[in-house]
């Protein structure tokens, strides 16, 4: 996988009223595991409305290089022939992830429940990310690590000949960290408990349940999730139908939000409530947000997620909502900051180690707008519009993170002044169709 250094400018600017119906791509979680768990399971997977992005052909590839028969068949539409619980091969050569957290650490999972040896790189942004949360009980489980300092890529993991099932606390909320335990253990014998303190993202479990994997959820007696996996199930393959993300849904909902007169709808969202906390969010600020045609599909909740301009009001954000929206952090910055009032958000420890340090990432482009902030350790507080202060005219630093591109294209939209990111390119990792969906409900962007 390439990794260009050059970069792509954008700008934006404030448009009339956006309106129209869209639909997002594919929820990037579910197309990661849809792979993953089509590679492990005996027989063909068919998977409907992939995300064909980089981050997710990142992981395609791994799948493929690990031995499966992964084949685009169309637009969005995929087979994969899987090679059933224990049956990866060792790959010829290095698995490369690009900017994929995800994929990357999911993989680490699957490929520490096999006796192989793989390793893995990635692009500048991935390699400064650590990874040690997700090695710690890998290697508790049996698996030979030999990285860089810090636990980071590159690095090289080996699993064993046969993988020793653990009860693992995670101490952080962390979905992936719970998926590459999950993911490991499905090869080793007996059950691999993981006990999550608050609860995160469980597109894994349920994923796993419906590939027709041995797992139980309850609660304990602290409130805390306790997840019981039955190691070497023969998975069975499946028709997945990937739903719209949220997390790409956010940036149009915002801007229907914030720019004056407009009326949008995003359509074929999922709604799965570990991933829908920036909507509970916008309804709290006042927001005019609802949802419509509410159904199921392939055992997640979808909807249409209708959206007109609205007055909005500063909340604090309660810290135990953070799992359910934290990747939605800097596009509800930019909501606060035409919010009447601060708009206080904690518990945001986990953006130091996105693609970027997202925390620092959004206070810094605030203020480069003109925009007042204060950044905590693990908080962020945003004043909200100020009377007679213009915001906009400036230009943010992404840090090769794609939400900080797309959060503060948003923001110029409804500026008072024109706003400019300083890389676009990497927009492709999860939602390469960004700018044209949001041209057609009129928005306007320049290369800058």
């Amino acid at each position: 996988m390439a990794h260009v250094a050059t970069s792509s400018p954008l700008s934006s600017s404030a448009t009339g009223a956006l309106t129209g119906r869209i639909r997002v791509p594919g929820d990037k979680s579910i197309s990661h595991r849809s792979l993953m768990f089509g590679a492990m399971a005996v027989g063909e997977t068919t998977i409907e409305g992939l995300l064909e992005a980089e981050d997710v052909l990142g992981t395609g590839a791994a799948m493929r290089a690990l031995g499966a028969g992964v084949t685009r068949t169309g637009e969005g539409a995929w087979r994969v022939a899987g090679l059933g619980v224990g049956g990866l091969l060792e790959p010829e050569s290095v698995l490369d992830f690009g900017n994929a957290g995800t994929g990357s650490r999911l993989t680490m999972g699957l490929v520490g429940g096999h006796a192989i040896a793989a390793t893995f790189v990635g692009d500048a942004s991935l390699s400064r990310r650590p990874m040690g949360r997700v090695l710690n009980p890998l290697r508790e489980m049996g698996v030979d690590v030999i990285a860089r300092a810090g636990d980071r890529l590159p690095l090289s993991i080996r699993g064993p000949k046969t993988l020793t099932p653990i009860a693992y606390r995670v101490p952080m909320a962390s979905a992936q960290v719970k998926s590459a335990v999950l993911l490991a253990g499905l090869n080793a014998p007996g059950v691999t408990t993981v006990i999550e303190p608050i609860a995160t993202r469980d597109h894994t479990e349920r994923m796993l349940e419906g590939f027709g994997a041995a797992i139980s959820v309850e609660i304990g007696s602290a409130g805390e999730r306790i997840i019981h996996l039955e190691g070497r199930p023969e998975l069975k393959p499946q028709h997945v139908v990937v739903p719209g993300d949220p997390s790409s849904a956010a940036f149009a909902v915002v801007a229907g939000l914030i720019v004056p007169g407009s009326d949008v709808t995003v359509e074929n969202v999922l709604l799965n409530p570990l991933r829908t906390g920036l909507f509970t969010t916008l309804v709290e600020m006042g927001a005019d947000l609802s949802i419509e045609n509410e159904r199921l599909s392939s055992g997640e909740c979808i909807g249409d997620v209708h959206v007109r301009a609205s007055r909005l009001k500063g909340v604090v954000v309660p810290p135990e909502r953070a799992p359910a929206m934290i990747d939605e952090y800097p596009i509800l910055a930019i909501a606060a900051a035409f919010a009447e009032g601060p708009t206080v958000m904690e518990g945001l420890e986990e953006l130091r180690v996105k693609e970027s340090d997202r925390l620092a990432a959004v206070a810094r482009g605030l203020e480069a707008n003109r925009i007042a902030a204060r950044e905590g350790e693990a908080s962020l507080v945003v004043e909200g519009r100020r009377a007679g202060v213009k915001i906009g005219g400036g230009t943010v630093a992404t840090h090769l993170d794609h939400r900080i591109a797309m959060a503060f294209l948003v923001l110029g939209l409804a500026a008072d002044e024109t706003v400019t990111v300083d890389d676009v390119g990497m927009i492709a990792t999860s939602f390469p169709s960004f700018r044209g969906l949001m041209e057609g409900l009129g928005a306007r962007f320049a290369d800058a």
